[in-house]
């Protein structure tokens, strides 16, 4: 396949799994904050899908990571970052409900209710493991509150990048499609270990209350593909994906390109260290694998405990790739978990209300045709704080909730249902399977 027919099938993926709008798009006024989880009984969601003790605050913060490469200038430059923060709220916290607004892939301004408070004082009474949270090419920092939410109720700051050059809001994807992509491949690890940095380094709000000794890693997609590479997965680009997903021509610049994408841990080049604080990495719909973008020796080094989540159908970053990746990785704490006839949109908060009256275009980015978004969104909540409570926090018990048999579906054996998985109820973890490194020890 010519370079030019990959990117041209490249667009196609993109344009039905990443936002696509203009960077001149605004937000609308918007009236009243829409609702995307209205209340539902726990009696059909799994455990860890419960809201926390801590009520939850919220604030954005614009940070700068100075003197980064600029694919566009090719030069340095100071690269801007806006980041959403969730954390533990003061016991004394009293302030209205925020709300997040953004943006749909062709520019359609929606808000959406938060249960979070903005600005308000982090509680002071223990200290927390910060989370970076990643989205993929295109999205947007909010594009997994639900996540960042479900945390901080439970003891956790989280901490959602807006990766510049990468968002809903800095790509047109009509016209210029890939005017972000050699942006997000340069960027996507360093952002993270960056903002990770920023919390455990700098002051700032949350200083006093940081766990600076345990963190943990969450990528959806692109953010994934940083993720992997942020917790020891070198990058390995050749030369033909080199000139594949930069669509450079020239072979001494591809030569050149290629050697700065092959970066690890962060942007490391030689000897590349992991940070120790990083305990546990979960990646929904990883990029990369597909296309060998990781280097087998360096995956089969990693340590850091990792839970891969993936659709059955992904068409975008494949499950193929995807379960390539579990199997690289060396971590004897690794998971896989497989929505059955899922393809790619596992990760994103359900569909606004604009998206639904709009083109595939817009709902394409929230919606799975075999699954309930809101059912994916309380089963990641369930597995992501499973697997952040086991490995970054140390909780023994709550391992318990990683150690499942291979299938949810409850077959019938002599008669009688298996039992469901730990944490779920009673047919209610079908269309699930499950793989772990260690054997069952129930």
């Amino acid at each position: 396949m010519t370079t030019t027919h990959t990117l041209k099938a490249l667009s196609k993926a993109l344009l039905l799994a990443t936002g696509c709008l203009t960077a001149s798009s605004v937000f609308a006024d918007q009236k009243t904050p829409e609702q995307l989880y209205p209340p539902l009984t726990s009696e059909v969601l799994p455990e860890l899908a419960a809201k926390g003790s801590y009520s939850v605050g919220v604030q954005t913060l614009d940070l700068i990571n100075p003197a980064q490469f600029d694919p566009a200038t090719q030069g340095e430059k100071d690269r801007p970052l806006k980041v959403e923060v969730w954390y533990p709220a003061a016991d004394s916290a009293n302030a209205p409900l925020t709300s997040y607004s953004d943006i749909t892939r062709t520019g359609k301004a929606f808000t959406l209710q938060a249960d979070a408070m903005r600005d308000v004082a982090i509680n002071n009474k223990e200290h927390y493991p910060v989370i970076v949270l990643s989205h993929g090419y295109t999205g947007y920092r909010t594009i997994m509150y639900y996540l960042g939410e479900h945390l901080a109720s439970h003891g956790y700051i989280v901490a959602a990048i807006d990766h510049t050059d990468s968002t809903n809001a800095d790509v047109d994807f009509k016209n210029a499609p890939f005017s972000g992509f050699f942006s997000t491949l340069i960027n996507r690890s360093r952002d993270q270990q960056f903002v990770l940095n920023y919390f455990n380094e700098q002051n700032n709000f949350a200083s006093k209350q940081v766990d600076n000794k345990s963190a943990g890693i969450i990528g959806y997609s692109m953010g994934g593909f940083g993720a992997v590479n942020t917790i020891g997965g070198c990058y390995d680009f050749n030369e033909q994906t080199t000139a594949m997903f930069t669509g450079m021509k020239d072979p001494e610049q591809i030569k050149h390109v290629q050697q700065l994408l092959n970066s690890c841990a962060g942007g490391q080049y030689k000897n590349p260290q992991v940070d120790t604080r990083i305990k546990a990495m979960v990646a929904f719909a990883p990029w990369g694998g597909q296309h060998n973008l990781f280097n087998a020796s360096a995956m089969q080094n990693i340590k850091v405990p990792s839970l891969y989540i993936a659709g059955s159908l992904d068409d975008i970053s494949g499950y193929e790739g995807i379960k390539n990746l579990y199997n690289q990785t060396g971590s004897t704490d690794k998971y896989l978990l497989t929505y059955k006839n899922a393809r790619h949109n596992i990760a994103p908060h359900p569909a606004p209300a604009i998206a639904k009256r709009s083109s595939e275009l817009d709902i394409g980015h929230y919606y799975e045709p075999s699954w309930s978004m809101r059912t994916l969104n309380e089963t990641n909540k369930h597995f992501v704080l499973a697997m952040m409570d086991c490995h970054v926090k140390g909780i023994t018990s709550q391992c318990e909730y990683l150690d499942l048999p291979q299938n949810g579906d409850q077959a019938v054996v002599n008669g009688k249902p298996l039992p469901a998985w730990h944490g779920f109820d009673n047919r209610f973890s079908t269309g699930m399977d499950w793989q772990q490194a260690k054997p069952r020890t129930k």
